[in-house]
């Protein structure tokens, strides 16, 4: 599912965007490019450190949106590049996965795990 286009827009700094939904109310947290795992094609890794309302909206509906994108690479229409992401979403609190990103990231208390189910190149 990812693309080698994707994965070079996620190999460079940009902006992520995280939308949850529930009770009526969409939430957005952000984060940065250089904080996703991609541990196969279709699962994104982000490390969690609060993101508290993300992860209570989606116990109740577990389904995300995404935005990622770069200035640094030429898109569709020019210059930067970007993509919309569905998928659902868990936290992950242990075992093998977590101990992985806690490697690389010290900060997180959890793992945001997305399995991506639609991708779209926006830019």
């Amino acid at each position: 599912m990812f693309t080698d286009k994707f994965r070079e827009v996620i190999s460079k700094e940009g902006i992520v965007s995280i939308v949850s939904c529930s009770d009526g109310e969409a939430h957005v947290v952000n984060t940065w490019n250089s904080y996703l795992v991609t541990p196969d094609d279709e699962r994104l890794f982000i490390p969690a450190w609060k993101m508290r309302k993300t992860e209570k909206k989606t116990l109740k509906n577990n389904k995300v949106l995404l935005t990622i994108g770069t200035k640094e690479l030429d898109g569709r229409m020019g210059p930067g590049t970007g993509y919309l992401l569905e998928g659902t979403a868990r936290f992950i609190n242990s075992g093998p996965e977590f101990d992985m990103m806690k490697n690389k990231f010290s900060f997180l208390t959890r793992v945001l795990e997305v399995t991506v189910t639609s991708i779209k190149q926006t830019l």
